[in-house]
């Protein structure tokens, strides 16, 4: 019975690292409820033991869960539910504001807007700077000081 909850645990992290790796957003959020999954089996499996009763009195040899691995699971179970939760939300805003939820063709795409950007205060920049032949319009002011109004 351990070795199939091992195994278990084992396909579905594979498959959750598997997911996460992938450029689209929802195969990425279907690899973070798998390792979520993972987790949750994986304490689930923790609390198989075999051994001595609690410590409050029951009888020898009644079955016994264990509470701390049912509520460390349905912490989990709660926690996995919020952030996915929030991923969904998340996606569902990338979705809006890019009309994508490709990784990689939104990264390009806010590539070439830094780009442009960038170009953009360079031509700004280089329209600022002053020419010569406007600052220089009277070299003769120039050399001759100004007399001070007395």
């Amino acid at each position: 019975m351990t070795m199939m909850f091992a195994l278990a645990i084992a396909v579905l992290f594979a498959a959750g690292c598997y997911l996460l790796l992938k450029p689209d957003f929802v195969k990425i959020l279907g690899g973070i409820i798998l390792i979520s999954n993972a987790a949750i089996l994986f304490i689930m499996a923790a609390g198989l033991s075999r051994g001595r009763e609690a410590i409050y009195p029951i009888e020898p040899g009644q079955r016994v869960s264990d509470p701390l691995v049912q509520s460390m699971a349905l912490t989990a179970i709660v926690i996995s539910f919020g952030v996915s939760a929030l991923m969904i939300g998340m996606i569902y805003r990338v979705y809006m504001a890019h009309r994508s939820i490709d990784v990689e063709l939104i990264s390009d795409i806010e590539e070439r807007e830094v780009q442009i950007e960038e170009e953009e205060r360079l031509d700004q920049s280089i329209d600022a700077m002053p020419d010569r032949e406007e600052t220089v319009a009277d070299p003769a002011a120039e050399r001759e000081p100004q007399a001070v109004a007395t």
